[in-house]
């Protein structure tokens, strides 16, 4: 059973930063794309960043240059390092696995349950 788990959420000022972390168990952690996602209330979910199996990293245009994302294989980890923080990036951020390794449009097959980002201005 595959189980993604996420952490590192928390409240923080704007300009403030946030690493957020997703331990997976159950998953082929070395050959899938994963990513983070969000959603912020009354809005669509968005990908926020893509990673795939070599560390190509893909990013959504609002967050580029302040959002690195990562992923440590022999922790079976993917991080979130969010820095720069505005309002707007407050949201429920989960992380997304896909059995794919394919990143060019990731299509997840898991999902963790989410945890809360809140930036205060």
């Amino acid at each position: 059973q595959v189980q993604l788990v996420e952490s590192g959420g928390g409240s923080v000022q704007a300009g403030g930063s946030l690493r957020l972390s997703c331990v997976a168990s159950g998953y082929s952690f070395n050959t899938g794309c994963m990513g983070w996602f969000r959603q912020a209330p009354r809005k669509a979910r968005e990908a926020v960043a893509t990673i795939d199996i070599y560390g190509d990293q893909r990013y959504g245009g609002s967050v580029k240059g302040r959002f690195t994302i990562s992923r440590d294989h022999a922790k079976n980890t993917l991080y979130l390092q969010m820095d720069s923080l505005t309002p707007e990036d407050s949201a429920m951020y989960y992380c997304a696995a896909d059995s794919s390794a394919d990143c060019s449009i990731i299509r997840p097959d898991y999902w963790g349950r989410g945890t809360r980002v809140t930036v205060s201005s």
